[in-house]
C-alpha cells in the first residue's frame, strides 16, 4: 500500500479538458494520498517543446502521468506519448476527437485515453480570433465539459486508476471514447428533462468542431471563413446555454450531485443541498 501517488500532467498546446484537469483530484488542496507536478509546453505543440517537457516529468518518476493534447496524432504529441511508453509509465491520454486516429498507437503502448469527442477545435482565424475571444471560448467549454458530465467521467476514472496503484495494483487504464451517453451517465441527473438537455448539449458542442475545421481550413475567402467560424463560437453559446439549463433543473428539485473528495482520497456522494456527503 503506497502512501501517496505522485500523478504527473503534462499538457501540451491546449485543449477544453486542460486548464484545470490536475484541479479534478484535488478541489479543497487538502488531500494526503496525493502529490502532482504539471508540466506545460505553452500554446506550442511541436515535437521539441513535447519531447522536453515528457523528459522533464520522467525526472519526477511519477507513478502516473495524464497526458492533454490537441489531436493526440500531431508529432509532438506523439513524441510525447513515445518518451512515457520508454520510460514504462503509466499514462493516460486525454484528447480531442480528431484523437481517436492515434487510439491503436496508444494501445499499442499499454497507454490508456480519455477521448473527449465534445471538445472542439477553436475558430482560429487572425480576422475573428482574439485573446478575449479565446478565454470566453474556453470558459464556454470548460463550463459545458463540467454541467453535462465530462469532467466527472474523467475524475472518476482516473480517481479508480490512482485507487488501484495506490493498493499495489496493475492499474487497468481506461480506453473510452466519450459520447453524449457516457457522458450523461457520468452526471448522475436525476431529472429526464435536464439529462435531455444535457445530451442535447452535448451533442450540439460535438458539432462546432466541424464549423471551425470548416472555416480554418477549407474555406479560402475571408468573406466566407470569418462568418463561419463565427457561428462556430455562437453555436457553443447555445450548447452553453442548455448545459447550463440541465443543471438549474437539478438544482430546483434538491437533486444535483456532488462527488467531494475525502483526505484519504474517498469519494463521497451527496444530492440533497443540505445533507452530509457520505
Amino acid at each position: 500500500m503506497k502512501d501517496d501517488v505522485l500523478v504527473g500532467f503534462i499538457k501540451v498546446g491546449n485543449i477544453g479538458s486542460s486548464p484545470l484537469l490536475e484541479f479534478l483530484f484535488d478541489e479543497r488542496a487538502d488531500r494526503d494520498d496525493i502529490k502532482t507536478r504539471t508540466l506545460a509546453s505553452g500554446a506550442k505543440l511541436g515535437p521539441e517543446e513535447s519531447e522536453e517537457i515528457a523528459k522533464k516529468m520522467v525526472e519526477f518518476k511519477p507513478d502516473l502521468v495524464i497526458c492533454s493534447s490537441p489531436n493526440a496524432t500531431l508529432p509532438g504529441p506523439s513524441k510525447m506519448r513515445s518518451v512515457m511508453a520508454d520510460a514504462g509509465i503509466p499514462t493516460i491520454i486525454v484528447s480531442d476527437a480528431p484523437g481517436r486516429k492515434a487510439k491503436d498507437d496508444i494501445e499499442e503502448k499499454g497507454q490508456g485515453y480519455i477521448i473527449v469527442t465534445a471538445d472542439p477545435m477553436i475558430g482560429a482565424r487572425r480576422e475573428f480570433l482574439d485573446p478575449t475571444e479565446m478565454v470566453i471560448f474556453n470558459a464556454d467549454i470548460i463550463k459545458l465539459l463540467a454541467a453535462t458530465g465530462v469532467f466527472r467521467l474523467i475524475q472518476m476514472e482516473i480517481d479508480r486508476v490512482i485507487d488501484e496503484i495506490k493498493k499495489g495494483k496493475e492499474p487497468e487504464l481506461p480506453k473510452i471514447i466519450v459520447n453524449k451517453e457516457r457522458a450523461v451517465a457520468a452526471g448522475e441527473f436525476q431529472n429526464p428533462y435536464a439529462a435531455a438537455k444535457a445530451m442535447a448539449a452535448y451533442e450540439i458542442a460535438r458539432r462546432v468542431a466541424d464549423l471551425s475545421v470548416e472555416g480554418c481550413f477549407k474555406i479560402k475567402e475571408s468573406d466566407r471563413y470569418i462568418p463561419i467560424v463565427t457561428a462556430a463560437h455562437e453555436v457553443l453559446r447555445t450548447a452553453v446555454c442548455l448545459a447550463d439549463e440541465a443543471r438549474e433543473i437539478e438544482k430546483y428539485g434538491d437533486y444535483l450531485s456532488r462527488t467531494p473528495h475525502k483526505k484519504d482520497g474517498t469519494i463521497l456522494h451527496k444530492l440533497k443541498l443540505m445533507e452530509k456527503p457520505s
